[in-house]
Order: structure tokens, then C-alpha cells, then sequence
């Protein structure tokens, strides 16, 4: 049996600063999970947005200052746990939507072949086993995406109950990010138990997006302890929790 700690999307943002990844290093030191994973948006990427391209907010937004924030986060996360010299866990990323972004900038302009591309995240350099973009990737019984799509709309599956939809759509262990926030649901299906589970958001500031969206997130990881075929018990820590346990450490 394993232990495996998830990170929602962090929406690593060059306008807002990466404390938590440096706390969040810190947790992982001290919780030593086999597996980490990161369900995708670590890197925001704002300055790939389509939806207020041409307004005034979008002024100043620069893609090169997108990938120095994420890269800055990896800096600070990775910075914790590898001080300490310990057994090191598997460290696996599914991209999200926002590094999505890049490959579709590249399909809509191909002057940018070459030039941008998700290899800008660096991956593999940090040590994360990279995913494509809603590649589901299974481990210890449970499949790991961004989110899972549903018919032949590739609409994400969703909801007011969301882990319950992943259940009864999916019919196995699932868990995913994306819509930020936490819903989780337990069945069994003959012999075994199956878990779904929607983790929420790891960022502290307000996305000027969302509006009213931002009240009812859920900041926090997801520890999934006991982790075999599958089944699992599961703790969300929050990010409140988080900064109270190590906030002190932190510039």
C-alpha cells in the first residue's frame, strides 16, 4: 500500500506571488508520500488567454513572464523537499487547460512551431513524469486526469455531484481537478470499493475571471493514505491549515 499526495490546480500566476509552493514543499517533506501528483494548471499561463484578449486587463501580460512563474513555483517547491536529501517520491503531472494553452496558440498560428511549446515547463528537468493534456494516467488502481470527458461532446464530466458522475460514468477509481471545487464520493461495485473524487484548487488569491466563482473554491491538497487496487482513505488539508503549520518559514 502507498500514500499519494494530489495538488489541484496552483494557477502558478506572474502577478501573484508562490509562498504556497514553498509550504507546499514543505508538507510533502514531512508527510514522505510515495507518489505526488499534479492534476494540472500549475502553470496559468494568462498571457494564452482567448476571453479578454484585446481588453484592458490583458495589457502587460507576457508569456515569458508566465513561464518564469511556474518555473519560479517548481524552484520553490522542489527547493523543500530536496534540501533534506530524503528518498524522493514519484512525482507525476497530467497538464491542465492553461498548459493546453501553448499547444493550441502553436495550432492556431503555426509561426510558432518551434518557438513556444509545452517543453517550456520543464518537466521532466524537475522530475515530474509529464501527461498529455486529458491522458489518463492510472496508478495504484486509480486513473488520474485534468478532468474526464463524456460522450462524443468532450464536454468534461461535471455536475452539482461531480465525484458521484465520475462513479457512475466511469465505473473506477477517478480523480480529477479543474472545476475547483472538492466533492468526493465512495461506492462498491461487487468486491471492491470505488472513489471519486474532485480536489479542488491550490491558489490564495482571487481570479478576477470568476467573480462570486472564488467564495465557494476549496483551497487544499488531497492525502489518499493506504493507496491499493484502487481503494484508499483520503484527507483534504486545507490550504488554511497549510499556512498555519508553515507559513512562519516562508518570505
Amino acid at each position: 500500500m502507498s500514500t499519494h499526495l494530489v495538488i489541484p490546480d496552483s494557477h502558478a500566476h506572474p502577478d501573484h506571488d508562490n509562498r504556497r509552493y514553498s509550504m507546499l514543499g514543505m508538507l510533502v517533506h514531512d508527510l514522505k508520500p510515495d507518489v505526488v501528483v499534479d492534476i494540472g494548471d500549475w502553470f496559468d499561463m494568462p498571457s494564452l488567454c482567448s476571453y479578454d484578449r484585446g481588453k484592458k486587463s490583458f495589457e502587460g501580460r507576457s508569456y515569458k513572464r508566465d513561464i518564469e512563474a511556474g518555473l519560479d513555483a517548481q524552484d520553490r517547491f522542489f527547493h523543500e523537499i530536496r534540501k533534506y536529501k530524503k528518498k524522493l517520491p514519484r512525482f507525476v503531472r497530467t497538464l491542465g487547460n492553461h498548459e493546453n494553452r501553448v499547444n493550441r496558440a502553436v495550432e492556431l498560428d503555426r509561426i510558432l512551431e518551434g518557438t513556444i511549446g509545452t517543453q517550456d515547463f520543464q518537466s521532466s528537468e524537475y522530475g515530474f513524469e509529464e501527461f498529455p493534456f486529458l491522458e489518463p494516467v492510472e496508478i495504484d488502481g486509480i486513473q488520474y486526469a485534468h478532468y474526464f470527458v463524456t460522450g462524443v461532446s468532450g464536454r468534461p464530466i461535471g455536475g452539482e455531484h461531480p465525484a458521484y458522475s465520475l462513479l457512475t460514468k466511469r465505473f473506477r477509481s477517478s480523480t480529477c481537478g479543474h472545476v475547483h471545487t472538492f466533492d468526493y464520493c465512495i461506492r462498491t461495485a461487487g468486491d471492491r470499493k470505488i472513489h471519486g473524487a474532485v480536489v479542488g484548487v491550490y491558489q490564495d488569491y482571487h481570479a478576477d475571471y470568476a467573480g462570486p466563482a472564488n467564495d465557494i473554491w476549496n483551497a487544499g491538497v488531497v492525502v489518499k493514505r493506504g493507496v491499493e487496487n484502487g481503494n484508499y482513505d483520503l484527507e483534504h488539508i486545507s490550504l488554511k491549515r497549510i499556512e498555519e503549520a508553515y507559513g512562519q518559514f516562508v518570505k
